[in-house]
């Protein structure tokens, strides 16, 4: 959509005369603005800073333009502030911040910091599972009339 913008802007929008003032917006612009646009001392000439709220997801991450960006585990669920400035993603909870991430340039990504998942049981150690052994059970234990279930649920044969 921004592309599609940039365009009608560049090729429609700044090339027909504008009805207003009669001229052509990028003619004027070169003659009476552009010289007299300067930088001021020590501040960067623009700054895109996008702000987005976002809710934690159960995998420990919050979505961002098509790419995943860990936050402690301890937020999911938790709506949280993202800011996004130049190749920077920060992101706070409660006015304090919580995780930096450099963005990801493509999609379906995944920025992950291993200290969003400390206290998390099993992170840093391979889960293992003993298996408990079946309890035995005599033949006599395993068999039971179907008139208890029957009388259980209701219903008849």
């Amino acid at each position: 959509m921004e592309a599609h913008l940039a365009q009608w802007t560049r090729e429609i929008a700044d090339r027909r005369v504008h009805g207003t003032t009669g001229e052509v917006p990028i003619e004027r612009f070169r003659r009476a603005e552009a010289d007299a646009l300067r930088p001021i001392a020590g501040i960067p000439p623009f700054a895109a800073v996008r702000e987005l709220v976002r809710k934690v997801q159960a995998d420990c991450a919050i979505e961002v333009d098509g790419n995943a960006y860990s936050v402690p585990w301890r937020l999911i669920g938790e709506t949280v502030r993202v800011t996004v400035v130049g190749e920077q993603l920060r992101v706070s909870h409660a006015g304090r911040e919580v995780a930096v991430h450099q963005r990801c340039a493509g999609r379906f990504e995944r920025r992950v910091d291993p200290l969003h998942f400390e206290g998390v049981a099993g992170f840093r150690s391979k889960a293992t599972r003993q298996p408990t052994p079946a309890p035995e059970l005599g033949d006599a234990e395993l068999l039971r009339p179907l008139i208890e279930y029957e009388r259980l649920v209701g219903g008849g044969w």
